[in-house]
C-alpha cells in the first residue's frame, strides 16, 4: 500500500498544518562526504514546501538556507584537532560522552555517531515537544532509540550500509595490522546494525541501497522506504560561456578510499595516454602525501597530467564540469551517486561503473562499464574522446534525465507524505503533486 492509501479526503486545517521537522547530522561537511549536501538541499526543499525545519548538527556544520535554523551540537571535533591527545580537559572527565569520544579516537575508533546520539537524546528530552518528527541522517546511534521511546516519531536515512565500505577497505588492506585498524575504525557498525533493526522507520535513496540494507543489516524489507535524492539543477547546469577542454577527464574521488575506484581510472588514463598524449585528469579530492594513490601516480608516470583540487565551492565545481569533456565515475560502490547526477545536470557526458546504485542514476543517458575493470573504462572513455557528437548527445540526454527523475522538490514531497503517514495526518493538496506513475515508489513503512 502506498502512503496515499492511508489518507481520507478533506483534511481539517489542524491536520494539514505545516510540519515541524527536526533533521539530524552528526557531521555535515558542506562540500564533501554527501551528508552535509543532503541536509542542505533537503532542508531547503522542505521549507520551500512551507514547513518549519531545524537542523541539529555536530562539526563540521552544514551551510543552510537562511530560513532553516541551525542548532549546533558540538563534540570534541578531534579529527580537525592538531593534537587530539592533548584535547581532553578536566571538565571532559565529568562527561562519559566526551571521555568516550576522546578515548575512542586515541584507540583508532570512530565514536562520533554514538556520542552525537547521546547528546541528541539529552537535548530532545527537553526540547522534543517542539517537533512533529525527527529525521536522522545516517547516525543510527542508540540515542535514536531513546528519542523513539520518548514518543517522538523517528525516521532514519541510510544512504548505504557502511558494511560495504568496511569490506572493500579490508580487501585492500596490505597486512593483518592494517586489517585490525580497519575493523577498529568500523566498530561503530555493530551499533548501527542493532539500531537499524529496531527502528520502526527507515528511508534510503536507491533500490540498490534498499537491497543492501535488507541483506547486510538483516532489516525487514517492509521497514525500508525508497525516496531518491535530488540534484540542484539550478546550480548544476550547462555553462555555455566556458570553453570545454576536449581532452580533460574529470572525477570526484577521495584519493585513498578503495571504494571510489580511483586506481582503475588512473590505470585507464595511463592506457589512453598512448593514444592521447595531451590527456589530462582533474580529480576533485585531496591527494594524501605518501599514500597508495601517490605511489601509483609515480608508478604509472602520470604526475604531469593528473591534478587534484579540494576545498572548492559548488560554483567552482560547476565551472570545472563545464571545462570537462567527460566525467568518470569509477566507484566500486555508491549508495546513490551524486557526482554522476551533478555531472549529468551540467550536461557533461558520463562514463560510470556499475557499482551500487550508479546505473539507477545514469540509466541509458551515459556509458556504464563493469566496476573494477580499467580496460573497459579506457575503452568507454576513448569512444567519447574520439566522438564529439556522441559527447553532445549524451550530455543533452543526461541533463534531461536528471530534470525528469531527480529533483529535491520531488524528494521533499515524497518525504512529507511519508511523515504525515507516520504521524497519522492526511496528505494535503500541496503534498500530492507527484506525476502519475511515481506514487508507488513511496511505501509506508
Amino acid at each position: 500500500m502506498t502512503a496515499l492509501g492511508n489518507f481520507a479526503d478533506g483534511p481539517t486545517a489542524a491536520e494539514s498544518r505545516p510540519l515541524r521537522i527536526c533533521l539530524l547530522g552528526y557531521r555535515s561537511h558542506p562540500y564533501c562526504g554527501g551528508q552535509g549536501v543532503y541536509l542542505h538541499y533537503l532542508s531547503k526543499a522542505l521549507v520551500d514546501a512551507g514547513h518549519q525545519v531545524d537542523v541539529i548538527s555536530g562539526q563540521p556544520y552544514p551551510q543552510l538556507d537562511p530560513r532553516v535554523k541551525l542548532i549546533k551540537m558540538p563534540g570534541l571535533n578531534l579529527f580537525e584537532c592538531e593534537h587530539p591527545t592533548r584535547a581532553l580537559r578536566w571538565r571532559h572527565l565529568l562527561s562519559w560522552t566526551d571521555f568516550f569520544e576522546w578515548w575512542s579516537k586515541l584507540s583508532g575508533g570512530f565514536a562520533e555517531p554514538y556520542t552525537f546520539g547521546r547528546r541528541i537524546a539529552r537535548y530532545l528530552r527537553k526540547h522534543g515537544h517542539q517537533y512533529d518528527i525527527v529525521h536522522d541522517n545516517q547516525c543510527l546511534a542508540y540515542g535514536l532509540l531513546d528519542v523513539e521511546r520518548q514518543g517522538l516519531p523517528v525516521v532514519a536515512t541510510i544512504h548505504h550500509p557502511i558494511t560495504r565500505d568496511r569490506q572493500l577497505a579490508l580487501d585492500a588492506a596490505p597486512d593483518w595490522r592494517y586489517r585490525l585498524l580497519v575493523r577498529r575504525w568500523h566498530s561503530f557498525l555493530s551499533m548501527q546494525i542493532r539500531v537499524a533493526r529496531r527502528l520502526r522507520n527507515i528511508v534510503t535513496v536507491s533500490e540498490q541501497s534498499r537491497r543492501d540494507i535488507v541483506e547486510q543489516f538483516d532489516v525487514a524489507p517492509e521497514q525500508v522506504t525508497l525516496v531518491h535524492n535530488g540534484i540542484d539543477t539550478a546550480l548544476f547546469r550547462p555553462l555555455a560561456d566556458i570553453e570545454q577542454r576536449p581532452f580533460r577527464i574529470m572525477t570526484t574521488a577521495s584519493a585513498d578510499q578503495p571504494l571510489k575506484g580511483l586506481r582503475f581510472l588512473l590505470e585507464a588514463v595511463a592506457e589512453l595516454r598512448q593514444t592521447f598524449p595531451q590527456l589530462e585528469l582533474l580529480v576533485v579530492g585531496r591527494l594524501k602525501e605518501g599514500g597508495d594513490t601517490e605511489k601509483l601516480l609515480q608508478q604509472l608516470n602520470l604526475g604531469d597530467c593528473v591534478q587534484f583540487v579540494s576545498g572548492i565551492s559548488n560554483e567552482e565545481m560547476v565551472n570545472y564540469y563545464a571545462e570537462a569533456a567527460v566525467v568518470a565515475c569509477p566507484s566500486l560502490y555508491e549508495g546513490f551517486g551524486l557526482p554522476a547526477g551533478e555531472a549529468m545536470a551540467c550536461g557533461v557526458p558520463v562514463v560510470s561503473s556499475d557499482g551500487g546504485a550508479l546505473p539507477e542514476v545514469v540509466g541509458d543517458a551515459g556509458i556504464i562499464v563493469p566496476a573494477g575493470d580499467s580496460m573497459a573504462l579506457a575503452t568507454a572513455l576513448r569512444s567519447l574522446l574520439e566522438d564529439p557528437a556522441l559527447r553532445a548527445r549524451l550530455g543533452e540526454e543526461g541533463r534531461a534525465r536528471i530534470l525528469q527523475h531527480f529533483s529535491w522538490r520531488l524528494a521533499a514531497e515524497r518525504l512529507v507524505r511519508y511523515y504525515r503517514a507516520l504521524i497519522g495526518q492526511p496528505t494535503t493538496p500541496s503534498d500530492a503533486r507527484l506525476p502519475e506513475g511515481q506514487i508507488d515508489s513511496v511505501e509506508a513503512a
